[in-house]
């Protein structure tokens, strides 16, 4: 008798399960008040001291603020995700991201707003996961944050739409083997309407073929308007970019490289360039992770001596105390080849000690 009820416990729990999950089922419509989290709200501040024994530097910029970050994200029947995030420290507090994601699937969804191009591995990443003081000179220059044809810091973002999707689960489907995303965009970046007819394509393939290590090619083909002055007129200039790279993040071990030309596209209007660094990180204790950097940018790269290269090499040590706490030590050694009034190729060799604070809420 005992068992006999046990059983009719177990099927009437159940068939009550089955139902209230069925009478959970979203009825789309403007009344419909359910199905969606609770925004959540958080931020990051990154702060410290800089100091540069680069003539006429006058020994760096010493305490500094480089970024507060407020943001809110949340989703609407667990299909549809939302972020804003804004930047409030600097001359102008701004938006940096502004978008909806239709996310129901792994293999297929879509993005509109204002968000990371999607070009390296590096530029989407955070801050935090960069590893060292900042993001590498390929990114800088090479990925909008304060492009090498004149366009002022749009941290790696433009406003448009984006499909992407992982496909070929491997290992139980602990990983994905293909990783797409295919963008269109303004081409004007963060914050600013289209000027011109045309947009800009950006997309990426990357394979994982063992878990954790990424191998990836970026594509770019578009264009820049510059606004026009009391002095010059508004010019239009090309953007194609081409990129490759290897990232393997697994264990809290880490090793990225990457490489990125301009080719024939910008060739005309601002010369050929590349750029290439190696990022090492090593964990010695679960608090404690080093890493090794070399960074490269060459602005002028099909000439046989370029002035204007310039070589850093970089050693961070991350004191990650907890999840939302870290501080880094990095010492920069930097070269570079400037010209002087009359010409004349002199090579600057200076050094720089960051030590900088990381907080997240």
């Amino acid at each position: 008798m005992k068992k006999i009820l046990i059983s009719l416990a177990g099927l009437l729990l159940a068939l009550g399960t089955a139902f209230a999950q069925d009478s959970e089922k979203p009825e789309y419509g403007y009344k419909q008040t359910g199905f969606m989290s609770t925004p959540k709200v958080g931020g990051y501040i990154i702060g410290g001291y800089k100091y540069s024994d680069l003539e006429g530097a006058h020994g760096g910029p010493g305490f500094n603020c480089r970024l507060i970050r407020l943001y809110v994200d949340g989703s609407i029947y667990n299909d549809f995700k939302y972020r804003i995030q804004f930047q409030a420290n600097g001359e102008k507090p701004h938006v940096k991201d502004f978008y909806i994601e239709w996310a129901r699937y792994k293999e297929f969804s879509v993005k509109m707003g204002q968000f990371k191009r999607a070009f390296t591995f590096e530029n989407p990443m955070n801050p935090w996961d960069v590893g060292v003081g900042d993001f590498s000179f390929l990114v800088q220059k090479m990925a909008g944050m304060g492009d090498r044809l004149g366009e002022a810091n749009m941290g790696g973002r433009d406003q448009g739409i984006q499909v992407q999707g992982d496909l070929f689960p491997m290992a139980s489907d602990k990983y994905r083997l293909l990783h797409y995303q295919l963008g269109v965009y303004n081409g004007q970046g963060i914050n600013l309407a289209d000027a011109n007819k045309s947009k800009d394509i950006i997309g990426t393939v990357q394979i994982q073929p063992i878990s954790g290590l990424k191998l990836g090619v970026f594509a770019w083909k578009g264009s820049w308007v510059k606004a026009a002055t009391a002095t010059a007129p508004g010019v239009e200039l090309k953007r194609e970019r081409i990129s490759a790279g290897i990232n393997y993040d697994k264990d809290n071990w880490t090793l990225r490289a990457e490489y990125a030309a301009a080719i024939a596209g910008e060739k005309e209007q601002s010369g050929a360039a590349d750029a290439l660094y190696v990022t090492a990180g090593i964990p010695v204790q679960p608090w404690f992770k080093m890493y090794l950097k070399w960074d490269r940018f060459d602005p002028k790269a099909t000439e046989a001596f370029d002035p204007a290269a310039h070589d850093m090499y970089s050693a961070c040590a991350n004191f990650r105390l907890h999840k939302n706490l870290n501080f880094q030590l990095e010492y920069r050694r930097h070269r570079a080849r400037v010209l002087d009034m009359n010409k004349d190729v002199l090579s600057t060799k200076y050094n720089e000690l960051w030590f900088m604070t990381y907080i997240r809420f």
